[in-house]
């Protein structure tokens, strides 16, 4: 039996703990490394969570923009619907994870993911970008942004341990699932990351929602453009090279693998990567996106 949590969504005046992860020499990148108390699961399992309270809020406060980026509404969720969402990681974190089948833990952790990511903006709000957030006091800066942010700060408490998103991106999806297209399906509230989607991922529709998640990203100007310098992509495919292919020319046939007739066109003459560039505005349908931050040279 699951203990008695008397506040599963840490803050307040909750300690938090803050879980430093590993880079591999010589990329500024976390190690997928897996957290192995996660490893357990049920094959037979045929428990299924109920994602709906996600999928409402998602329904109410995200909206497609003319320029193909998902935006949320931040600053006109209600306090009724905010509250809504904080039952509903209430209830996340009671779930035995163990418990479930490997399919329902692959939706649970990438649901659980993007609605803490809402949440931490919304106890923040207003903010420009998801870096200005800073939980937890005196810790080291996140990999990818140079600042603090709430990656590595523990936000919630399942099964007794106390879960950070870091955690959950690099110590239980990547090690356990080995699917690069996670990266696709968590959300960092940023304009530069993949689309957030408008409806919660579910076990039945997990893989045709992640090659969907990958087709929106790599056929958009955010994922990969090309000028007279070469082609500039996003700093993900830089950051976690690892997961896709190891090297450069890796990237390039994952890229070709999701690309519609348009992209492979564009990707077509090219054998390499020129840049990289990530835009860290938050993903707030309130403001219009600025140009994406210059790219960095390769």
């Amino acid at each position: 039996m699951a203990p008695i949590l008397r506040r599963s969504v840490l803050g307040g005046g909750l300690a938090l703990i803050v879980n430093t992860i590993a880079s591999r020499s010589g990329i500024s990148a976390p190690a997928a490394q897996l957290w192995q108390k996660w490893a357990a699961n049920d094959p037979a399992s045929r428990v299924v969570i109920d994602h709906q309270a996600w999928g409402i809020f998602l329904r109410r406060y995200l909206v497609e923009e003319p320029d193909g980026i998902y935006r949320l509404r931040y600053g006109e969720v209600s306090a009724i619907d905010g509250q809504a969402l904080g039952r509903y990681l209430e209830n996340m974190s009671n779930v035995l994870v163990y418990s479930l089948n490997p399919a329902e833990q692959f939706v649970y952790w990438l649901n659980l993911y993007n609605a803490l990511t809402v949440k931490a903006v919304l106890d923040h709000y207003p903010v420009t970008s998801i870096r200005e957030i800073s939980l937890g006091g005196s810790f080291l800066p996140n990999f990818i942004t140079g600042g603090t942010g709430p990656w590595q700060t523990k936000l919630i408490q399942i099964e007794g341990e106390a879960v950070a998103l870091d955690d959950i991106e690099h110590r239980i999806l990547r090690p356990l699932f080995k699917d690069n297209r996670i990266h696709y399906g968590v959300n960092c509230a940023s304009i530069g990351c993949p689309t957030l989607m408008p409806t919660p991922f579910t076990a039945t529709s997990l893989q045709a929602m992640l090659d969907r998640c990958a087709r929106l990203y790599v056929n958009h100007p955010r994922a990969v453009r090309a000028d007279a310098s070469g082609l500039t992509v996003s700093s993900i495919y830089k950051w976690y090279q690892e997961d896709f292919g190891g090297s450069w020319q890796g990237v390039l046939t994952h890229l070709r693998r999701y690309a519609n007739s348009t992209t492979a066109q564009m990707l077509a003459p090219f054998a390499t990567i020129h840049a990289n560039s990530y835009d860290w505005q938050l993903n707030d349908a309130a403001t219009v996106a600025k140009t994406m931050q210059g790219p960095e040279r390769v």
